[in-house]
Order: structure tokens, then C-alpha cells, then sequence
């Protein structure tokens, strides 16, 4: 690790491609977005990576070089190849943090990392959404109201489908009726995980400030705190103590 916290800002960077909407709303793209208030924060330097660079933008180097990697992904979840996949789940296992945003959800590696559906009820009509901090203190809401309001949304309702998780930091609320678990941390191997439902391709929520304080929050929280770890199993012959035995045990 060096002195920065080094964050890859993955997006698939399709809807830029083909959405005149999506280009007024973030003309940098969502990755520049992102890329541009991580690295306004103090100590963190982001670089984007994109679906269709070579790899997807996460070779065996990017990788390796990650302490954090935010994932947003929307209309072509099925197009990421399950062997870079596989690679940032050894990765965050090995103790890279991984934030998921919006529908992000339903991205191949965090199915793979949960092993639910990771399905959710939604309605796309700009509606309000309250965000509800459930554990005031959390690294991850500092700086943080006991409560925020984006003003148009899409909503994402429950039931959501993933394990019981380690704390829920946010609960939303929306003008239908319906609640979410809105900011949920997870932890897998040495990897932390945050999963964080606002955002949007044509809606302005991450210029939003609160929304962006909670994901440079979340990267910190995220970051390893110890180089990575190595799953490596060794085998030992049976009784391989017997030869210290005597040394430290007396009938």
C-alpha cells in the first residue's frame, strides 16, 4: 500500500455511448463523476476503468494496485466475462474493498460475492427518497445528518434479496410507500463490502454532496488495512508435534 488510497472507478460506460440524456447529466461520464469528488478528498486517488477497455480495464496490474474498487453497472451486466469476475473476487477475498452503487446490484460479482439473486422491486418516476441513518457513528456516515433527501430518484424497494447483512448504515423511504436497505456492509475473506442504493444514469445524484461524502466515506472504511492476504492451505503429517511434545508437556 502507499501513503494514497488508491481507488478504481469502474463503469460500463455504455449508456454514455448511446444516451443523449446521460451525456447532458454527466458529460465527463459517470466514471469522471465519480473519479472527480474521490479525488477532490484528501488522500485518494481515483482512476476510471471501463467494460469495454481490455479487460474491461481490470488487468492482473490494475488489480493488484486497487485497495478499493467502486462498481457501476446498469444494461450489461451479462457482457463482463466471468474470469475477470472471478479475479475480483480472489481480489477482494485477498482484502480489496468493493463499493457497489445503485443497480449495481444485480452485477455478476455481487451475486457471486453474496450468493443471492439480489433482486429488488423498483419504479422509475423521480420520486422522493429519504435516506435514514440506522448506525449513527459508522465511519461510513461522518459527516452525515441523521437524515438526507434526494429530491428525484428511482426507486428500489424490498424485498432484497441478500443475506442478513453485517450492519445496515442507511434505511430509505419513498412516496409510494415503500422502505430499502439502502446502505449495507458486508464482509468477505479480508474484504470489506458496501452495497449503496442512490444514483442514477440521468438523474444528477452523484453531484449531489451528501451522496458523495457517503461514497469517499465508504472507500475509506473500505480500505485494507493490512497487505493482502494469501489463501494458501498447508498440509501437515499427522502427529507432526510429536517431536516438540516432550519439550513442553510433562506427564
Amino acid at each position: 500500500m502507499t501513503d494514497m488510497l488508491r481507488v478504481t472507478v469502474w463503469n460500463e460506460g455504455r449508456h454514455e455511448k448511446t444516451s443523449e440524456k446521460v451525456r447532458e447529466t454527466y458529460p465527463e461520464g459517470i466514471h469522471g463523476a465519480i473519479c472527480g469528488f474521490l479525488n477532490a478528498a484528501e488522500g485518494i486517488e481515483a482512476k476510471p476503468a471501463l467494460l469495454d477497455d481490455p479487460d474491461h480495464g481490470l488487468t492482473d496490474d490494475v488489480l493488484a494496485s486497487t485497495d478499493v474498487l467502486t462498481w457501476w453497472a446498469h444494461v450489461a451486466h451479462g457482457d463482463v466475462r466471468d474470469e475477470i469476475v472471478e479475479k475480483v473476487h480472489r481480489r477482494v477475498l485477498e482484502g480489496m474493498g468493493l463499493i457497489v452503487l445503485h443497480s449495481g446490484h444485480f452485477s455478476k460479482i455481487l451475486k457471486r460475492l453474496l450468493g443471492t439473486t439480489c433482486q429488488l422491486k423498483w419504479r422509475e418516476i423521480g420520486e422522493k427518497e429519504v435516506l435514514w441513518v440506522t448506525r449513527p457513528g459508522h465511519p461510513i456516515v461522518a459527516g452525515i445528518d441523521d437524515h438526507f433527501i434526494i429530491p428525484h430518484v428511482e426507486m428500489y424497494g424490498e424485498h432484497f434479496d441478500i443475506p442478513e447483512p453485517d450492519e445496515t448504515v442507511f434505511i430509505s423511504g419513498f412516496e409510494g410507500g415503500e422502505v430499502f436497505r439502502s446502505g449495507v456492509t458486508f464482509r468477505r475473506g479480508a474484504g470489506k463490502i458496501f452495497y449503496f442504493r442512490p444514483g442514477h444514469e440521468t438523474l444528477p445524484v452523484y453531484r449531489q454532496k451528501e451522496v458523495q461524502q457517503v461514497i469517499v466515506n465508504a472507500v475509506r472504511w473500505a480500505a485494507p488495512v493490512a497487505p493482502a492476504m494469501r489463501f494458501e492451505c498447508k498440509s501437515h503429517e499427522a502427529r507432526w508435534f510429536d517431536a516438540d511434545w516432550g519439550k513442553t508437556i510433562r506427564p
